[in-house]
């Protein structure tokens, strides 16, 4: 983020990338109120804190460390005094998390970057954070945009970033939930397939889904990236969508 953003990051276990940056760049403009769901540190809400200064922020996650690290970087980064940050499972009972601090039809976006691979897929890492940050099965999944549904207000956005490969069962989710679902594919390169999805959909809506064309985030023959996203990572602008 160009220096504008100062991380405490675990030492051992799951680390902020650039999926957090894509997720909180992607959030519009002109939103008031957001919820990040599975926050980690902190990262995708600070990043669009970063590009709003009239924003406020709710952040949840089930890791106590990680809730220590994001109220710290909050601290950090000035952010303070516009950010809540709770304590809660985002897979969990209405109730608890309403009780925890995250209630129904509140916030304008709600976002997450949901642990990434499927049941029995992948090698889970040893370490039980980092293992509990990048798996999730599919039902597990729903329950998160089940989540994300509830607490969006009304017209409100939902943005999710997840792995290609397992699009499937997010669209599946998204479809079930909300109208105007955008999809966005984001590839290493032009002409190589999909790495990550960025997944909007909007409460309420009733417009169709729209799959927008593939972005690369690299040249053919290049590893920098391309000066749009060169931007983004910057700090310098928002993912326009």
């Amino acid at each position: 983020m160009g220096g504008r953003l100062t991380l405490s990051q675990p030492s051992r276990g799951f680390r902020a990338g650039l999926d957090s940056v894509l997720l909180g760049a992607a959030v519009a403009g002109d939103r008031k109120s957001l919820l990040d769901l599975g926050c980690g540190v902190g990262t995708a809400a600070f990043v669009t804190m970063a590009h709003n200064a009239d924003l406020t922020a709710t952040l949840a996650d089930q890791n106590a460390e990680m809730i220590a690290l994001a109220e710290s970087n909050a601290s950090a980064n000035g952010f303070a005094t516009r950010v809540r940050i709770v304590l809660a499972d985002v897979a969990g009972k209405g109730a608890e998390r309403r009780a925890a601090g995250i209630p129904d039809n509140a916030f304008d976006s709600v976002i997450a970057n949901p642990p990434f691979f499927a049941d029995g897929a992948g090698t889970l890492a040893t370490d039980a954070g980092r293992a509990g940050s990048r798996h999730m099965d599919a039902a597990t999944l729903d329950l998160w945009i089940k989540t994300a549904a509830g607490a969006a207000a009304a017209g409100g956005e939902v943005i999710f970033v997840y792995p290609a490969q397992s699009l499937a069962p997010l669209l599946a989710g998204f479809e079930q939930r909300f109208g105007a679902v955008t999809v966005l594919p984001l590839t290493p390169r032009p002409d190589e397939p999909a790495s990550r999805v960025l997944l909007r959909g909007i409460k309420g809506s009733r417009a169709p889904l729209t799959l927008l064309a593939s972005r690369a985030l690299h040249d053919a023959e290049s590893r920098a990236f391309r000066p749009d996203f060169d931007a983004i990572f910057r700090g310098l602008a928002r993912l326009v969508w």
